[in-house]
């Protein structure tokens, strides 16, 4: 080949590389760039510290040297790089907790190498891999549900601020955080709006999580949690029902009868807030994140006007879109009819994998 023709297949194949996003994620998950950082600078005492081979662990940070991620002196003492430093489980853009493979979001990644099987036949790869859906293979762990729990709460923490300034939530009195996580979001707007009263509605176990941090929050006056599915009836009367990073986490079908849920709870009262990260345009949705939602639960990124469609579909009438940077709020208002049976409705249907929660986002700009 010619350099003109080298060029390309070396440039392509460096980007489909495993070993280096690989390398990585062990030195997460093993915690390397801690134990460096607290001064075991040899392969050694790094390698008895995190219970490895120390054989096979140099192998894995010698690479890292070449990676960019450590440096090593001439007698083998090894040391973070500024780069390995963002590995730390103390940096702020918490990538290492990302990147951990026994961590709810790093161990979800490894299910990309079953994208073949999502694309040939639309379903999603996590259970290919796993052999449980992503949602049951999340309650099968009580820590990996609680570091799930925990990202998404980081996610809308960063939203929040955006979400707070876009739209005045005053009015509305009661807002339901549909699948609201750890309650992030709920704190936030309270915190804001102090005559707001809230619920946070979520799996069980995460809204008892969610009860805690609204009591350290100094609002268990004004939020309570309630536990359920939101593909089961929710509490009603409500004047907001919020679903932030939730559509994208399913197909058409489950995303349907998700809206269906919440304008029978809202009532011809209430309103509907769909909140979902889809760029400044609203056209051209993060590629990234949607081959993630693909392989975990054949989730999609959806454009503005897909999840208007979606809306309308569901028997909701758009009232306005509110943008919020890369944010937008899409506001709604039941038209009175739901069209179509909602999912497990008159047939006895139940899907166990249903469950509520936030989806996956990209990493803060920091990661």
């Amino acid at each position: 080949m010619t350099t003109a023709e080298s060029e390309p297949v070396a440039g392509v194949y460096a980007m489909a590389d495993l070993v280096t996003p690989m390398a990585i994620r062990v030195a997460a998950t093993l915690r390397v760039a801690d134990h460096i950082a607290q001064g075991l600078r040899t392969v050694r005492r790094i390698a008895d510290a995190v219970h490895a081979d120390p054989d096979a662990l140099d192998r894995v940070l010698r690479h890292l040297t070449i990676a960019g991620l450590l440096s090593r002196d001439g007698s083998g003492d090894y040391a973070l790089t500024p780069h390995g430093n963002a590995l730390r489980d103390d940096h702020p853009g918490r990538v290492r907790a990302r990147l951990d493979i026994d961590d709810a979001l790093g161990r979800a990644e490894l299910s990309l190498v079953q994208l073949l099987h999502a694309v040939r036949t639309g379903e999603p790869a996590f259970p290919v891999q796993f052999g449980l859906q992503f949602w049951d293979d999340l309650a099968s762990d009580p820590e990996r549900r609680a570091s799930f729990d925990t990202h998404m709460g980081t996610d809308v923490t960063a939203w929040a601020p955006a979400i707070i300034s876009a739209y005045d939530w005053g009015p509305l009195e009661h807002v339901i955080d549909v699948g609201g996580g750890n309650g992030s979001l709920l704190i936030a707007l309270l915190t804001a709006y102090p005559s707001l009263r809230g619920t946070v509605f979520d799996l069980p176990a995460t809204a008892a999580g969610a009860a805690l941090l609204l009591a350290e929050a100094g609002l268990a006056d004004r939020c309570d949690v309630v536990g359920g599915s939101f593909f089961d009836a929710l509490p009603g009367g409500a004047g907001a029902y919020v679903l932030t990073a939730v559509i994208h986490n399913w197909d058409d079908e489950s995303a349907l009868a998700i809206l269906r849920r919440c304008a029978r709870a809202a009532g011809s009262l209430g309103k509907v807030f769909v909140i979902e990260q889809i760029g400044a345009d609203g056209v051209n949705v993060n590629t990234a994140v949607d081959l993630h939602l693909l392989a975990y639960f054949a989730g999609r990124e959806r454009s503005l006007d897909e999840l208007k469609t979606l809306a309308e579909t569901a028997g909701f009438s758009v009232i306005a879109v509110h943008h919020a940077e890369a944010i937008a709020i899409i506001e709604l208002e039941a038209r009175g009819e739901q069209p179509g049976r909602l999912l497990g409705e008159d047939s006895g249907e139940r899907r166990a994998s249903c469950v509520g929660g936030r989806g996956l986002e990209p990493p803060t700009s920091s990661v």
